[in-house]
């Protein structure tokens, strides 16, 4: 059994993660991890000292548990660049502090670090209204480059393709060719995938409009910082990893909102995508990494995820995922291994750790941190 601790401050209770019922464990693990989210309180998402809580919590499990294996998420430079106004001496502030605290971390803990960035930020410029048309078009408040498309008119298709903030329109069956994907796998696809000009966001039935200052850049190429050797595609990462972990203790570092414009450390590109698809910051680019393998078919873009969505569901606590993914690195891995971020609810399904510590927020409102823990044995 998988468990979950929320740490509200005032309070913590722990649930069993596959249904939400109220868990007693009380093992050494569990204490344990009880004790770090005591003490350390997440101070929230914009909050300047939001990536030092993920550099100070992951040395204190690190401490504490002993891992061989770690993965860091630092994600405040992005929520800040998307709602907070920044002059550019604030943003290159705001940079330096990040990569500070990756540099504090991996000096500390002496592991060999792989350090991410997952792309570059833009300006906002406008939002495209797809909330009128006779299909149905989805869109995620994270995303800035996708939305699904359901059962467009013909009438549909044709002002879209006449509007001048969207790149393109794709038909199913072209993400499942450029993907090898199956009939099976294309279930959950929507008809269409409608892609934005950079800088426009889609307005979906139901999107959350909050004001945007900065979002995802168009980045088919993403930084990557080792001295494990230079890598062609985030698919190749896992590979590394895997190969390494038995001769030394790694830490894996991603970095939000981070691109190659403003990494100041020896970097190589690397491909963040396939062909005309790039990923953005989000779940779909973690598990890629994670998994080695490319991930567009299990929770693809647009796709209805509220006919999903009911009191039998499992994982309440983890948003739209149905199960824990397969193959992720941790999962995989015989030795010790932990995962710390910033990024909500991402931590504990992407990276298959044994215990995950995350802040436990939704949509910038701050609900105290989670910790799961899914060995307790090791």
């Amino acid at each position: 059994m998988s468990l979950a601790i929320i740490d509200a401050r005032e309070w913590q209770n722990m649930f069993d993660l596959r249904t939400g019922k109220k868990a007693r464990e009380n093992g050494t693990v569990v204490q344990m991890v009880k004790g770090v989210l005591g003490r350390h309180p997440y101070p929230g998402d914009t909050d300047s000292r939001s990536n030092q809580w993920v550099t100070d919590t992951a040395l204190d499990l690190t401490e504490k548990y002993e891992p061989q294996f770690i993965f860091l998420s630092y994600a405040q430079q992005y929520f800040s660049s998307r709602y907070e106004a920044m002059t550019h001496e604030e943003w290159n502030s705001t940079v330096s502090a990040v990569f500070a605290e990756a540099e504090r971390f991996i000096k500390k803990s002496g592991f060999t670090p792989i350090v991410v960035g997952t792309g570059d930020m833009t300006d906002f410029h406008d939002f495209i209204d797809v909330s009128r048309l006779d299909g149905l078009a989805i869109s995620t408040h994270w995303s800035a480059r996708y939305a699904g498309l359901h059962g467009p008119s013909v009438s549909d298709l044709s002002r879209l393709k006449e509007n001048p903030h969207i790149d393109w329109i794709v038909p199913r069956e072209e993400l499942l060719a450029l993907f090898n994907g199956s009939p099976e796998d294309g279930l959950r696809v929507p008809d269409y995938l409608l892609l934005a000009r950079e800088g426009y966001l889609f307005k979906t039935t139901g999107t959350t409009l909050r004001k945007s200052l900065r979002i995802p850049a168009i980045s088919f190429s993403i930084p990557m910082f080792t001295e494990l050797g230079s890598l062609r595609a985030i698919t190749d990462i896992r590979g590394v990893i895997d190969t390494h972990l038995n001769d030394r203790k790694i830490v894996l570092i991603l970095l939000e909102g981070i691109g190659m414009k403003e990494f100041p450390w020896p970097y190589s590109p690397c491909e963040n995508g396939k062909g005309w698809y790039y990923y953005e910051p989000g779940d779909a680019q973690y598990l890629t990494i994670t998994t080695g393998k490319h991930q567009v078919f299990n929770y693809p873009t647009g796709y209805k995820y509220y006919e999903e969505d009911s009191e039998k569901k499992e994982y309440p606590l983890s948003g739209y995922f149905k199960s824990i993914p397969e193959n992720t690195l941790a999962s995989q891995f015989s030795g010790r291994s932990i995962a710390v971020g910033n990024r909500s609810m991402f931590m504990h399904m992407v990276v298959g750790a044994d215990i995950s510590l995350e802040c436990f927020a939704r949509n910038l409102y701050n609900q105290g941190t989670m910790a799961v823990i899914h060995c307790q044995n090791k």
